[in-house]
């Protein structure tokens, strides 16, 4: 009996509704967002932004479009580092640090794993991009 009535309460319940983040006017991939590229609507969408201070200041990954919903997979840390740009390369093993010049191969922000060329030994890499805006080399 309760869960029937459980079940009778979930139905009549109906969807709660909130406010979602969306952009105010299509923003390219790779823009930086400000609050003026920002609005907000009243919508329900599981796993979008109720929060515009959580995207001031975040990167675009992909073309968002006036008026559509944005989800996390769509805005990231601004990049640091740029494709073809020369970065440091750091590798630390236990006592041991090597420094090295780089090409970035790719485009990332801090905590971003990019690949790097080193550009001594012509190696592909693999690295995290650091705040400072150095790679951090892994093996």
């Amino acid at each position: 009996m309760r869960l029937l009535w459980a079940i009778l309460l979930l139905c009549l319940a109906g969807a709660a509704w909130s406010e979602t983040v969306v952009p105010a006017r299509t923003l390219r991939a790779n823009t930086v967002i400000a609050p003026a590229d920002l609005a907000l609507r009243s919508a329900d969408v599981p796993g979008a932004f109720s929060d515009p201070a959580a995207l001031i200041g975040q990167e675009t990954r992909v073309t968002l479009y006036a008026g559509r919903p944005i989800r996390p997979g769509d805005i990231g840390p601004p990049a640091l580092v740029t494709r073809n740009q020369i970065v440091t390369l750091h590798f630390t093993s236990g006592g041991l640090r090597i420094l090295a010049d780089g090409r970035a191969l790719g485009r990332g922000g801090a905590g971003d794993r990019i690949r790097v060329m080193n550009l001594s030994s012509r190696t592909t890499l693999f690295g995290t991009v650091q705040p400072d805006g150095t790679i951090n080399v892994s093996q």
